[in-house]
């Protein structure tokens, strides 16, 4: 079978620990292309994959031999390279958010729809085991009735991170336009939307910035958002929590609660109403820390619908609904009034 032929823009930190060495670990996969406006980075991991350097998305887009693309650039050129890329006739890995507004998601969604060719947002946490086990619980009763959640993304930030350190465009409103919940806060969106198997229809939010000296986006936020059934629960997302890494998130239900990633053995534990008590170990989420952004299996995902022709796992719909949400507690904090989603 021909390869497909995979060309990466933006060559920084989610690039080098993620998706180049995950098309490096694919074997349907060869990369042929880097781009980054910083001449030095493309060429550095051009020369490590043995791929063509390019300095402008252009020019790489303009190679009719590229089958696909990811887009792993500061957010406010998500959507721009995205929509002409898919109007190249490539397919899309788009790093999240997918956009800046539901607008520029809808001409993304838009663009995928016309070229027929496909878009997938790389949301990783649908993918984590323990994530996909509370899902099946719940679709098949094994906590009843879903009351209430909690989840929380958060860390020290992204300046031990990003390539850039503390220079990061993770920190500029004209570049980033949202800070950590567009870096964190849209992952559980995406990941709560997909284990509750429900839309979010009202928000509530307090955003502030208050860690990060050198940011103009916001470094904590606290969400508490309302399903169309009634299931009410906190999202918190922050670039404050200094010491350890918070990804966990509860869900309680009428027959038992589970806690997924929220001990470091057992990445979910059932406690049932009866005292009963299940432990499993299925394998740690991923981390920023010790290579763990290497095993996301966003990349074999996206590879698998192009091979197969199917429609990608997390599709431009699915990531444009996540961000709705984000859009929504941005809104509700600047109007201080619970907003209404979609």
């Amino acid at each position: 079978m021909k390869k497909i032929k995979i060309g990466v823009i933006g060559c920084g930190s989610i690039a080098r620990h993620r998706h180049l060495p995950e098309y490096e670990a694919n074997e349907y996969v060869e990369i042929a292309a880097v781009c980054d406006i910083v001449e030095k980075r493309a060429s550095e991991l051009a020369g490590q994959f043995q791929a063509k350097a390019y300095t402008t998305y252009q020019d790489l887009l303009a190679d009719a031999e590229i089958d696909a693309v990811s887009v792993c650039t500061p957010n406010y050129l998500h959507a721009p390279i995205t929509v002409t890329a898919l109007k190249a006739g490539k397919n899309v890995l788009c790093e999240k958010p997918m956009a800046t507004s539901a607008e520029e998601a809808l001409e993304m969604i838009q663009a995928a729809e016309t070229s027929g060719k496909k878009l997938m947002i790389a949301h990783n946490q649908r993918f984590v085991p323990s994530h996909q086990k509370a899902k099946e619980i719940i679709e098949s009763g094994g906590i009843g009735k879903i009351y209430s959640f909690r989840s929380a993304f958060g860390h020290g930030g992204p300046e031990g991170w990003s390539a850039d350190g503390k220079d990061s465009w993770f920190f500029r409103k004209d570049e980033a336009f949202i800070g950590a919940m567009g870096d964190l806060g849209v992952h559980k969106t995406d990941l709560l939307r997909y284990i509750l198997g429900e839309e979010f229809i009202e928000v509530g939010s307090f955003i502030e910035t208050t860690a990060k000296k050198n940011a103009d986006v916001d470094d904590t936020a606290v969400c508490v958002l309302k399903t169309e059934s009634g299931i009410i629960g906190t999202l918190a997302a922050s670039w404050s929590y200094v010491s350890n890494e918070d990804n966990s998130t509860i869900i309680y239900g009428e027959k038992g609660i589970l806690r997924l990633e929220d001990d470091p053995v057992h990445s979910l534990i059932i406690q049932y109403a009866t005292g009963e008590i299940v432990k499993y170990e299925l394998g740690g989420i991923q981390t920023n820390e010790d290579g763990g952004q290497s095993t996301s299996h966003v990349i074999d995902q996206f590879v698998t619908a192009i091979v197969e022709d199917t429609e990608p796992a997390v599709t431009g719909l699915e990531g444009m609904k996540s961000l709705q949400v984000v859009l929504a507690a941005l809104e509700s904090n600047e109007t201080k009034r619970i907003v209404r989603i979609g």
